[in-house]
């Protein structure tokens, strides 16, 4: 199964929660841990993978023969993203804003337009202990993460239970890392604007028809909004990390906090327990 570790805004103890549930879960049975945060990965400072392979990953691009082209402006009807303008001298394509669909090349009545790679990003692919290891890295500059997190999906393997720790937000990277999970663990905090944006994160997993729980980090800061929250809309709680200043000097030191500190250890067993149930009974 693939299990989405995501939240509605950043900090709030993503990679803390996943690569600490891969450590609990590497004990009884096989497993896999994509970083899907690709514009700042990060879990491979807890988990310090061996690489041994690295992918690129590339789009096709529109390139317009100017010796071919009619300058008719079809393509740029055609686009929905006005990412290609046609002027009377030439046509431009916007890189930054196409979405490599392939209509411009389509609609082209001469076939000016053909269609090209430009790299935008690469996986990486390797080995942390028994935990299977992937993550993706979107080129400096790049504006198009889905892509690399797409690509990085391809190389969740079947044979384990899959970890996908997501970007931060409610945006188009998330519902790319979302789509196609079983379940949903969202990390969050009690805090009002930990709250605001878990609000949008549970619309998202509704919107998607995705089961989905909630974990709380930094359990006793801020108040009980959050537990009211989950409360009323019958959101099963499946752990308490607490405020502990412990656990952030742990991570501050590239350490596992899940060994140094015996109540995250407690907390997240308890939610890989509680996925193995999902797994098995598929009841929240």
């Amino acid at each position: 199964m693939k299990v989405c570790i995501a939240s509605g805004k950043g900090g709030t103890g993503k990679t803390l929660i996943s690569t600490s549930l891969a450590l609990a879960l590497e004990k009884t049975e096989p497993v896999q841990l994509l970083d899907c945060d690709v514009e700042a990965p990060n879990a491979h400072l807890f988990l310090n993978p061996s690489i041994r392979q690295r992918v690129p990953v590339v789009v096709p691009m529109p390139h317009v023969d100017d010796g071919v082209c009619a300058h008719c402006g079809e393509c740029a009807q055609a686009c929905r993203f006005n990412a290609i303008a046609s002027l009377p001298n030439g046509t431009v394509v916007y890189e930054d804003l196409c979405h490599s669909c392939g209509v411009c090349a389509d609609a082209c009545p001469t076939g000016a337009i053909t269609e090209v790679s430009r790299e935008i990003g690469h996986v990486d692919i390797g080995q942390a202990g028994d935990i299977a290891f992937a993550r993706g890295t979107l080129n400096v500059g790049e504006v198009r993460s889905s892509p690399v997190i797409a690509a990085l999906k391809t190389y969740a393997d079947r044979s384990r239970t899959v970890l996908l720790d997501a970007p931060p937000g409610t945006s188009c990277p998330v519902v790319e890392t979302l789509r196609g999970c079983g379940l949903a663990i969202f990390v969050g905090e009690p805090t009002p604007f930990g709250l605001s944006d878990l609000r949008l994160a549970v619309e998202t997993a509704r919107a998607l028809d995705l089961p989905f729980a909630v974990v709380v980090n930094r359990d006793g800061l801020g108040d009980d909004r959050l537990d009211r929250y989950c409360r009323d809309e019958a959101i099963p709680i499946w752990g308490r990390v607490p405020h502990d200043r412990g656990i952030a000097e742990a991570c501050a030191r590239g350490e596992r906090a899940i060994e140094t500190s015996e109540a995250l250890r407690s907390a997240v067993e308890e939610v890989a327990e509680r996925i193995r149930r999902f797994e098995m009974e598929g009841v929240l």
